[in-house]
């Protein structure tokens, strides 16, 4: 069981995340602050819940290698290695034309779940966080890339989970990506195909999902790209910003940055 009764955060060089209210999270997140991902469990990203990201494949969805539309969730793994936390700093490998910076509302399942029904779907989540779901811009959808999308520090959440009891509408929430130099980056949950209940379900139809693991919603089409030297903010509605800095690959002599 993974219970929450308020905020949970992570502050960098504490033991153990803790479960705080709103106002002691502003305290804790001060201009300097730093957090470790406020959760351990597995990260399973989404793809093609996003209509408008179905759309711009248009009749490639009816060619090969798809043939149709997807009729199930498409998922991968963001492993352990991607995890990091509030004001991290990703490396942007040198052959590529920057890095995709997808905001996602990660769903923190609460308890075992296999085979939920779509009524119950919300007893299985503790809460929600915010997601930067990280990839080396590419064309193909088909078995996504390990090499794209699992490369250290590519999963950025937090800067805490909160709990569900404060989200009325996960359905309904703003999403926001805010790069310097670059107009903000605007979307919404109420953009995906399947909502939070029905992807809960129709993922433990064929899959467990466990007490602390993360499902992304999925990351909506035409997200922003981060070159080096960046500086992201992604927001969800009003919850704490994530915060995330892009450095190249020659800024790190192969310690922790």
């Amino acid at each position: 069981m993974f219970a929450l009764a308020d905020y949970l955060i992570h502050i960098e060089g504490e033991p153990l995340p803790r479960d705080v209210d709103a106002q002691q999270v502003l305290a804790m997140l001060s201009p300097n602050a730093r957090c470790r991902a406020p959760v351990t469990g597995a990260v399973y990203g989404t793809l093609l819940n996003d209509r408008a990201a179905l759309l711009a494949l248009g009749d490639t969805m009816h060619t090969a290698p798809y043939k149709r539309p997807p009729n199930s969730p498409v998922l991968y793994l963001k492993p352990r290695n991607t995890l990091a936390g509030h004001r991290a700093r990703v490396e942007i490998p040198n052959d590529a034309a920057g890095v995709e910076v997808g905001a996602s509302l990660g769903i923190v399942i609460g308890r075992t779940a296999t085979h939920v029904g779509i009524d119950h779907a919300f007893d299985y989540v503790a809460g929600y966080t915010v997601v930067a779901d990280i990839s080396v811009p590419h064309a193909s959808v088909y078995r996504p890339s390990v090499r794209f999308r699992a490369r250290d520090k590519f999963c950025v959440i937090g800067p805490t989970v909160v709990a569900r009891h404060y989200v009325a509408d996960p359905d309904n929430l703003t999403i926001t990506v805010k790069i310097a130099g670059q107009p903000s980056f605007v979307a919404s949950t109420a953009s995906s195909v399947r909502s939070v209940a029905k992807l809960i379900t129709d993922v433990t139809e064929f899959m467990t999902l466990s007490a602390g693991d993360v499902l992304t919603l999925g990351v909506p089409h035409g997200s922003p790209v981060a070159h080096a030297g960046d500086e992201a903010t992604l927001s969800i509605g009003s919850w704490a910003p994530l915060c995330v800095s892009f450095i190249g690959d020659d800024t790190c002599d192969g310690g922790q940055p």
